[in-house]
């Protein structure tokens, strides 16, 4: 039964607190899921400066994956540039001066062993397993900015309890998805998407969901129509919230069994599986509040 929060910013002046707000909303949904926590954050100016490139990996130094102290220097080799390495907490956040398939190829080449959870020139991905509150305190959530955010507390159901299965999934440039729920055809939809030549990185049924999003709108379709042909293909109960550079969308099932809630303002628009999560955001008190209609795709640009 996770737990889904996430934040768009339209006010200059609350960017700065982005990280803390985001912070806020992830840890009241805690009990929602235990098992692990991850967060996605956009145009962070100290995680990602502008110009530069950043690829996400769950650290080849830490208990996830073999003890490789000299990977920095190998992916640099690989890239043929400068790399700048970021620890944070299990997340390992690889920058250059590079475009995303450059950096996230040498990364590729160099460290094949390591996970790869996020890529992007706006999105920086963090993703552990615990809970979310000592999770966002190891990613120093509360000193970040941004202009969006998205984050997830884990209940595990379809995979294992480990950091890769945690969320967001980030399987594209910028592009980030988070679920409640479960789909029951996801083994169909990954056999389909693997012969259209499609890489998974976990058994992860979320994954599956973001793997289609991605391989739709890389073939011309809009994340809302993307989003929409979900409903044609998957089966399942599901709340998905969705981002990419500059925009924010939600979908739920048909039938609406996994729950959501909206909040919007002027100077933000949020979205959490519960109220409880909105309920210390400035200025909730005048928001709009709602609950998004069943299988109907809402999106805000910031």
């Amino acid at each position: 039964m996770c737990g889904i929060a996430a934040l768009q910013v339209r006010d200059p002046v609350l960017r700065p607190r982005l990280g803390a707000l985001l912070a806020g909303m992830t840890c009241r949904l805690v009990d929602r899921g235990p098992d692990a926590a991850g967060v996605a954050v956009y145009d962070e100016p100290d995680l990602l400066p502008a110009g530069w490139s950043a690829v996400s990996v769950l650290d080849p130094g830490g208990p996830d994956q073999p003890d490789r102290p000299d990977w920095p220097d190998a992916v640099a080799a690989a890239l043929g540039s400068d790399v700048d390495v970021r620890h944070v907490g299990p997340t390992a956040v690889v920058r250059a001066r590079a475009t995303t398939a450059a950096l996230a190829g040498a990364v590729r080449a160099a460290v094949p062993e390591a996970t790869r959870i996020g890529r992007g020139r706006h999105a920086v991905t963090l993703k552990g397993v615990g809970l979310a509150a000592d999770l966002t305190e190891a990613f120093g959530l509360d000193a970040l900015g941004g202009t969006q955010g998205i984050a997830h507390t884990r209940m595990a159901t379809e995979s294992a309890v480990v950091a890769s299965g945690s969320h967001p999934f980030s399987v594209d440039d910028d592009l980030c998805l988070v679920h409640n729920g479960s789909f029951s055809n996801h083994a169909t939809v990954r056999r389909t998407l693997r012969r259209h030549g499609v890489e998974f990185d976990s058994d992860n049924d979320s994954e599956v969901a973001a793997r289609f999003i991605g391989h739709r709108m890389a073939g011309g379709d809009t994340l809302t129509a993307a989003l929409e042909r979900v409903v044609d293909v998957f089966d399942g109960f599901y709340t998905l919230v969705v981002t990419t550079a500059g925009t924010l969308a939600v979908l739920r099932d048909p039938i609406a069994c996994k729950p959501a809630v909206v909040a919007e303002t002027a100077a933000w628009v949020a979205v959490a599986s519960e109220y409880r999560a909105l309920a210390e955001l400035p200025g909730v008190e005048t928001a709009r509040i709602f609950e998004p209609e069943p299988g109907r795709v809402y999106t805000w640009t910031s």
